[in-house]
């Protein structure tokens, strides 16, 4: 039996836009997107501040809901699934690396990375986590909570907390923001190769041109808008 993921764009989106309606009117953040992304393409979505990059990647989580258009994760349209099923689906198929870290602070770096598995009943949560913080230079701070470790080791647990489920898809929101430069570099060098070795799609949102050019394409937004693709 072909595999679903296999068969179709890891990430299909149509005629997708975002509105909000303020005190001055609406606003469009994001005006007719249509694009495809690959199984195991690594994609950098780029542009100024303001340009929709973060609501972009937001929809194509199914963390927001777009007010025109669809968008389609393994073949699944979001659309036709309720907040429960886009959360199963999310569980089931994206990991999500965020700006700010996102770990519990009062969970250790352990707890923190099992705590996707335990959420949908894997078996062997605490090897696998254990096994994961190893393979990202943590495995002296599993017991550590998030207060107590540098903004690098909080990225790297953020890190394997998103691969240690083995998502399709990966989402990043500028995940190297709140980081120096040395230790950007080597937390995305870290990502990279993960992903790599689990060949999953990786979609980022940064604002570093050298992070963007180590991905396969470029989508870059303007206005709201789909200005270059490659």
């Amino acid at each position: 039996m072909t595999d679903p993921i296999q068969s179709v764009p890891a990430i299909q989106v149509q005629h997708l836009s975002k509105r909000v309606t303020d005190a001055i009117g609406v606003l469009t953040i994001l005006d007719d997107i249509t694009l495809a992304i690959g199984t195991g393409e690594t994609a950098a979505i780029v542009g100024a501040s303001g340009s929709g990059k973060s609501t972009l990647l937001g929809l194509l989580a199914g963390l927001d809901s777009p007010s025109a258009g669809s968008v389609q994760l393994a073949g699944v349209d979001l659309a036709s699934l309720d907040e429960d099923g886009r959360a199963a689906l999310r569980a089931r198929l994206v990991g999500f690396v965020f700006q700010s870290f996102q770990l519990l602070p009062h969970l250790n770096a352990l707890e923190n990375v099992m705590l996707p598995l335990e959420l949908r009943g894997d078996a062997g949560a605490q090897q696998k986590a254990t096994r994961l913080l190893e393979e990202v230079g943590l495995g002296a701070r599993l017991r550590h909570y998030p207060k107590t470790l540098s903004g690098g080791e909080q990225q790297r647990v953020a890190l394997a907390r998103a691969f240690v489920t083995e998502p399709a898809i990966l989402l990043a929101d500028e995940p190297t923001g709140s980081l120096d430069a040395a230790t950007g570099e080597g937390v995305m060098d870290l990502m990279f190769r993960l992903n790599q070795e689990r060949q999953s799609t990786l979609v980022l949102v940064t604002h570093d041109l050298a992070i963007a050019q180590r991905c396969g394409r470029q989508i870059r937004l303007a206005a709201g808008r789909i200005v270059n693709a490659e």
